[in-house]
């Protein structure tokens, strides 16, 4: 009965522990891409934020999607909705039996924005270009101006997956312990202790200086090597495990605007499997909250000299 009971007890911890993807399920490689880029199911689609980029040049066969008009609301602050992305994706020839493969510039931060939107409206079969533009272009492989028109496709997008969106109201709750949920602040350690309000040169401000009480830091770029790849199922297992997020609880990522963070959400959410929610409204939302907590290591003030 004892050694009954303690395999019971083993499984159950078994099936407690997240089970890494292999990245092959989530990732393609540079090389992969070049030579499947002729597969009629596949999709590729770009999504970089600085202009002319896509039109200079771009991955044959790739569709650009606009971040601040396409997969956002260009009047609410939300994400785009439902029947809109569903149309966006059918005029970009992605049928239900698609691979979609996102990629981007910016350290595929809008990317990564995009892939979790796919996400949240249940849209299978879709990959990072692991190493984004910027690889593709340091390998120098082939770009092309020219835009390919693809058939109208048919594919049908599911209603918002919410369990993969935090809101305001749920990062206050992680702030002042009422819920059991771990918060991971993925931008600069400048920015998180209060030196900074944002990086140089961003239109998006906040104007309280710091981070989410409780919050650990884990810049984005931690988890890529020099390349801009993912590191490794174990290595990434390690980094979070030292800032103490083990996927033992429910996670929520931000940032300012919640780009970098989705860059972030993607390697703890389909890399490691664990439980995780990305908070677009970010530091922009939070930090202009009226009476909600903050911590300013730093004491910086807006408007201070």
């Amino acid at each position: 009965m004892r050694i009954l009971q303690r395999l019971l007890v083993t499984l159950g911890a078994l099936l407690a522990v997240p089970v890494f993807a292999a990245p092959a399920d989530f990732l393609v490689s540079t090389d992969w891409l070049e030579k499947n880029l002729n597969d009629p199911k596949l999709r590729l689609i770009e999504v970089s934020v600085n202009p002319g980029v896509y039109e200079r040049g771009h991955i044959q066969g790739a569709t650009n999607f606009v971040w601040h008009t396409d997969l956002v609301d260009p009047v609410r602050r939300d994400i785009v909705s439902q029947a809109n992305f569903e149309k966006l994706l059918r005029q970009a020839g992605v049928n239900g039996d698609s691979t979609v493969i996102l990629y981007g510039d910016t350290n595929n931060w809008f990317a990564a924005w995009g892939a979790w939107v796919f996400d949240i409206y249940r849209v299978p079969n879709v990959k990072l270009l692991d190493g984004g533009r910027a690889k593709w272009e340091a390998e120098k492989r082939p770009l092309t101006p020219i835009a390919t028109q693809h058939a109208a496709g048919n594919v049908k997008v599911g209603a918002a997956n919410t369990a993969l969106r935090a809101r305001l109201p749920d990062v206050v709750a992680a702030a002042e312990k009422k819920s059991n949920t771990a918060l991971v602040d993925i931008r600069s350690p400048d920015e998180f202790n209060g030196k900074v309000f944002a990086p140089a040169g961003v239109q998006e401000l906040s104007i309280r200086a710091g981070h989410v009480p409780g919050a650990a830091n884990v810049p984005w770029g931690q988890a890529v090597n020099p390349d801009g790849t993912f590191k490794s199922p174990e290595e990434l297992k390690k980094l979070y495990a030292a800032a103490g997020i083990d996927g033992s609880r429910p996670i929520i990522t931000y940032c300012r605007i919640g780009e970098r963070s989705s860059h972030t959400w993607f390697a703890l959410k389909k890399l490691l499997g664990y439980e995780v929610r990305n908070y677009d409204g970010s530091w922009t939302e939070y930090g202009n909250t009226v009476g909600v907590p903050i911590t300013n290591v730093a004491g910086t003030v807006w408007g201070g000299k």
